[in-house]
């Protein structure tokens, strides 16, 4: 969304805003994981995965090759292909539904870092997180749908369709993005879906928690069964209601309340 001269654009550009990336103010990092070395970046990267840091708004600066590093490194691979497989091996031990209850066995996906990488773009751009993020920019990059596929997701993506489950991609994008995003997927390899659920005007200025519980309540209610949620960060796999498993990608470049 591109701010406009009028104050009412502005206004609206800044909740929306705040809907992308949740209300995060600054907090200050514990010295010790502050002094560049490996062992301390990589505590601090267990803790923001654990949840045990929040509401940050950029990497610490003395992280940064560490997090250029472990996103262009074996590693993050390996930690994707790792959720990828505990994943598929439930989801291939779950008993889909038939009879009047067939149909509903759904699985929810984020998209952004869960089945696109937008590696490009924080390479370029963002800083791999050592800059605040920047909604004009990031929304350009959305527009041009040239995010790549995590492999690790597409693989477990196309091995859990055939077992029966609805896919349903669920997006802190706004709806006006649905067409990039669309196109963005299939291009990607992900052609098919349930359902993709993107961010309505009534949803600005909702955290993403709430926004994510509230269309799972939705979802439940309209008589779905979320057996699984895979996301990248814990703003789309907490609050009720709960999907019976959840899978949680690794992300250390940004957070999302």
């Amino acid at each position: 969304m591109f701010f406009t001269l009028s104050l009412i654009s502005v206004l609206a550009a800044a909740a929306h805003s705040q809907s992308l990336r949740g209300i995060v103010p600054k907090v200050p990092y514990p010295k010790n994981i502050l002094e560049g070395d490996t062992v301390n970046c990589e505590s601090w990267k267990f803790a923001v995965e654990t949840n045990n840091i929040r509401s940050w708004t950029t990497i610490p600066t003395s992280c940064l090759k560490y997090v250029q590093d472990y996103m262009n490194g074996p590693r993050y691979a390996a930690d994707c292909n790792a959720v990828a497989g505990y994943a598929i091996e439930y989801a291939q031990n779950v008993s889909i539904s038939h009879g009047s209850r067939a149909g509903k066995d759904a699985w929810i996906f984020d998209v952004d870092e869960t089945l696109l990488s937008n590696l490009p773009y924080y390479k370029t751009v963002g800083g791999y997180g050592s800059k605040v993020f920047n909604e004009t920019s990031f929304n350009e990059w959305v527009a041009k749908a040239a995010a790549p596929a995590i492999p690790s997701s597409l693989k477990f993506y196309r091995q859990l369709l055939p077992l029966g489950f609805r896919v349903i991609f669920m997006t802190g994008r706004s709806e006006d993005q649905r067409s990039s995003t669309e196109k963005n997927l299939k291009a990607a390899g992900f052609g098919f879906w349930e359902m993709l659920i993107l961010r309505g005007s009534d949803d600005e200025g909702k955290t993403a928690e709430l926004y994510k519980s509230e269309r799972r309540a939705w979802l439940e209610s309209s008589g779905y069964k979320i057996h699984g949620n895979s996301g990248d960060q814990w703003s789309d796999l907490a609050c009720t209601p709960l999907a019976t498993r959840s899978f949680k990608l690794p992300n250390p470049m940004y957070y999302v309340a």
